[in-house]
């Protein structure tokens, strides 16, 4: 039977994700070290645990509403504005999702018509395009720069808006590059955005995860903002819950009202003890954050000067737990090299391509694994690079 003329013909055209096919390679190998999935090596803290574990023993295990424990909507908004200073309605403003991904999901596929056009800041996390090209837009892809610390520039946004722009995909901090956009740099393309009357959906999942002084500013949070922004983020990689699968989506009331809707056709409601866990989370899980993260950043330190001592050039990444070292000088493209050196040295990276064609000449590398598997990561990394050096 042909199922061809059965098929979504947008859906058909999406390639496969590249990050989880080197997984899966990695799965059927033996003394494989992968450093391509970003999961947290944490376990989730044992007060969430336990306040999951709790709801599970009384038998809270019916749904919630559709957008979420209203308790865990308002303390989402008080979250929001004790780190960020930006009030959000608990009841109106935010849905709570299964994970940030739905969320992402959810953004775009109620604000996309046929024929719109989403601009995408890349290289960046690989699901954003596919959502806009099956709900009927068109993604436009900004190429952010190595040499620009991968920010988006003012310029290279006022060049990609046309009449048909609804929607800007903001992703900081940056997976892959672990890039980040100041307070200032978001002010100077706030104005263009404004001028120019489009949405911006803000990826915000590592917003916890910002080594500077500064930390991290929400766009939302500027003037003019707030109604203009659709702010993704969620529990999966701040409190190392990703298999709990809860996220939230904050936004004008409009929006989330048909994003709710979405949800409730599709969802129904996010995982009940799960959201149970995630209010314990927000409420005490501050010292959790500080302890990963100063973790997190020990090793992002000690992977940046691990790449570099072994020749490779490696941009200092201020946000997530992402390295982006450029392999151009070994000659090979991003998916000969991550074939190759999982077959000669049973190390898993992540193609750069996989994140837009821009991240060809890149390799993905997670830092959020243990420093002994980081390190000797990096010495097979080493010798791979120096037999490749002999070939030549």
């Amino acid at each position: 039977m042909n199922y061809d003329k059965f098929l979504n013909t947008n859906l058909v055209q999406v390639k496969p994700s590249g990050i989880r096919r080197f997984f899966a390679i990695a799965e059927e190998m033996e003394n494989v070290i992968s450093l391509g999935v970003g999961e947290p090596d944490f376990k989730t803290p044992w007060h969430i645990r336990q306040k999951g574990i709790e709801y599970l023993e009384k038998g809270v295990t019916r749904y919630t509403a559709n957008a979420g424990l209203l308790e865990l909507r308002e303390e989402i908004a008080r979250y929001y504005k004790r780190k960020y200073n930006i009030e959000y309605d608990g009841k109106n403003e935010v849905l709570v999702t299964v994970g940030g991904s739905e969320g992402i999901d959810m953004a775009i596929r109620s604000l996309v018509n046929f024929g719109d056009e989403v601009i995408i800041v890349e290289p960046s996390f690989v699901c954003y395009k596919p959502i806009v090209e099956v709900s009927g837009g068109i993604a436009k892809p900004i190429v952010t720069k190595q040499e620009n610390e991968f920010r988006l520039t003012p310029e290279e946004l006022e060049n990609a808006i046309t009449d048909k722009t609804k929607l800007l995909v903001l992703p900081f901090p940056n997976n892959p590059t672990g890039g980040i956009m100041t307070k200032d740099d978001l002010e100077k393309i706030r104005e263009i955005i404004i001028k120019n009357d489009i949405l911006v959906m803000s990826d915000e999942i590592y917003s916890e995860l910002t080594y500077t002084e500064e930390g991290h500013t929400s766009i939302a949070s500027l003037d003019g903002m707030k109604e203009r922004t659709i702010v993704i983020n969620g529990f999966s990689k701040s409190y190392s819950m990703t298999g709990w699968r809860l996220g939230y989506a904050l936004g004008p009331e409009p929006v989330i009202k048909q994003m709710t809707k979405l949800h409730q056709f599709a969802i129904m409601s996010s995982p009940t003890n799960s959201q149970y866990a995630a209010i314990d989370a927000l409420k005490n899980g501050d010292a959790d954050i500080k302890r990963m993260k100063q973790d997190y950043d020990m090793r992002r330190r000690f992977t940046v000067k691990g790449f570099r001592d072994i020749g490779l050039e490696c941009f200092e990444p201020k946000g997530a737990f992402y390295l982006f070292p450029c392999i151009k000088s070994t000659g090979l493209s991003s998916e000969e090299f991550c074939e190759r050196l999982i077959k000669a040295k049973r190390v898993a990276v992540v193609p750069g391509n996989a994140f837009g064609d821009s991240g060809e000449g890149f390799i993905r590398v997670s830092y959020c694994y243990s420093i002994d598997n980081i390190k000797e990561a990096i010495r097979r990394i080493g010798e791979f690079v120096e037999e490749l050096k002999n070939e030549n």
